[in-house]
């Protein structure tokens, strides 16, 4: 290795060592001053989160590899409208802020708890499932992005550093569980915010790009083979219709996705959820342009560099174009945004299982702190493992996310909205929307193969809409009555 990969490299272990032991720390602080740690104490925090350390988990959360090392490599396909995966989800977190309260308020812990108190067993068992089965991917997808950094930098093999990161994001996440996790995550959100930014404009301003004027003015003559132009500078390429459904996929996925409705169960309170949401929406819109610069920054000036889309594209830039401390800097962010999402996805999954599945159906209802922690840390082995294999069959990050998601969130998302809203809404039909939205979702994407780059969410959510409201108009017709209400509790 030159001393240019050396340097980076230590700079990232010196960052993964520092986030292990600042979570480590902070957790058993919090365990000494508590005394004996619950179940609820490891998975949720106490369920003691302000809107800063909320917003800052939330942001670490959602921006993992697809947010960073994905938005670079999509820049050869959609131009700098790559970017709109990230400002959308900034959109989503500011729309669902409105009914964020109401995840602190409904005394439970996991969407399947939630979607259980209206639905019944059967809805609960089937939601728990799938999203299990979307956080196996979605790990995976954070791993792919951690090992394709520490190949470009080491020459590491991707296989062998895939393994690699499995085992540190496991043992950091089992040992410390949430309060680490978001402990960490104010850190993480510095160091991805602030330190890509800062690294983005040393690598656009330095020498070997030459300013913006110059990068603009390269990526606005880049062509392909056939010398047609490769319109990197657009906001628009993308489409209107993906744009579309990448907002309507966080608006549909952030209150059913675990890691997501985990954290803001884990507010303090109902304000802290909604202020949360907000400003972690305001700083995802803002940053997303970070990762989309410094891909086109591969694209145009790295010899011969624009030939198809480049997985190691933000790496591959920030080696080439970036001091060694500023591209151990810049490659410690992406890392720390993959562990915070990767860790989210372990102890959301941990929690799903042990709340949904271990204490309902195996433990008989009853609750046993020090054998659910155990099972807990059992769940995030398994998780890490899972992720390490989806790791090491699939390549697109965006691709397998929202695949993930949409698995995840077609079917639950009106069952959802309606358990807390429509007070009409009957058992059976919240059941049948909840399978029925989801199977349409897999069609979409496995069937017919994502026409139009629509996100599998919108027909799914649409049918499961349609499903869920003439089902249950046709049961109380038929004399049934509506599913028993959620009762919140009061901040």
């Amino acid at each position: 290795m030159s001393t240019k990969q050396i340097t980076a490299l230590g700079i990232i272990f010196l960052y993964m060592i520092v986030t292990i032991v600042l979570g480590l720390t902070v957790s058993k602080m919090k365990a000494a001053k508590a005394g004996k740690q619950s179940n609820e104490d490891f998975l949720m925090a106490s369920k003691s989160l302000g809107p800063v350390v909320l917003a800052g988990t939330l942001f670490a959360a959602n921006t993992g590899g697809a947010s960073t090392t994905g938005i670079a490599t999509n820049v050869y396909t959609y131009g700098l409208s790559a970017c709109w995966y990230v400002i959308a989800a900034g959109i989503g977190f500011v729309l669902v802020s409105f009914i964020a309260p109401y995840f602190r308020k409904a005394q439970a812990s996991t969407v399947p708890q939630i979607i259980e108190k209206r639905y019944g067993k059967a809805s609960h068992i089937f939601t728990a499932f799938t999203s299990i089965a979307a956080l196996f991917m979605a790990t995976g997808a954070q791993i792919i992005a951690t090992a394709s950094i520490i190949n470009v930098v080491t020459g590491l093999d991707f296989n062998i550093a895939a393994v690699v990161i499995t085992i540190v994001v496991i043992i950091y996440t089992m040992v410390g569980g949430f309060q680490s996790v978001a402990a960490a995550n104010l850190m993480h959100v510095l160091f991805i915010t602030v330190g890509m930014t800062i690294a983005m404009l040393v690598m656009v301003t330095g020498n070997g790009v030459g300013g913006f004027g110059a990068l603009f003015d390269r990526a606005a003559a880049m062509t392909d083979a056939n010398g047609a132009s490769l319109d990197l500078l657009s906001m628009t390429k993308i489409g209107a219709t993906t744009i579309i459904g990448y907002i309507a996929m966080y608006v549909m996925t952030f209150p059913t996705g675990q890691e997501i409705v985990q954290t803001y169960c884990s507010a303090k309170d109902g304000k802290s959820a909604k202020l949360g949401s907000l400003i972690a929406g305001i700083l995802s819109a803002i940053y997303a342009i970070v990762p989309a610069v410094i891909g086109l920054v591969a694209y145009t000036c790295i010899d011969g560099y624009a030939t198809g889309a480049q997985k190691n594209a933000l790496a591959d830039a920030t080696m080439q174009f970036a001091p060694a401390v500023v591209a151990g800097i810049v490659l410690a962010a992406v890392v720390a945004a993959t562990m915070s999402s990767a860790s989210g996805n372990m102890i959301g999954t941990a929690t799903m299982f042990t709340n949904d599945v271990f204490r309902p159906y195996i433990n008989k209802g009853q609750a046993d702190d020090k054998k659910e922690i155990w099972i807990s840390r059992v769940i995030m082995v398994i998780v890490g493992a899972v992720g390490l294999f989806v790791a090491l069959t699939a390549s697109n990050i965006i691709s397998v996310m929202m695949g993930a998601f949409a698995l995840r969130s077609a079917g639950p998302f009106a069952a959802f909205i309606c358990g807390l809203f429509y007070k009409n809404v009957t058992q059976r039909a919240g059941f049948i929307s909840i399978v029925t939205g989801t199977i349409v979702a897999a069609i979409w994407i496995y069937g017919l193969g994502t026409p139009w780059d629509l996100s599998a969410m919108v027909p799914g959510g649409i049918v499961a809409f349609v499903v869920i409201f003439v089902g249950s108009a046709l049961d109380r017709k038929a004399g049934v009555e509506p599913a028993p209400p959620i009762e919140f509790e009061e901040d």
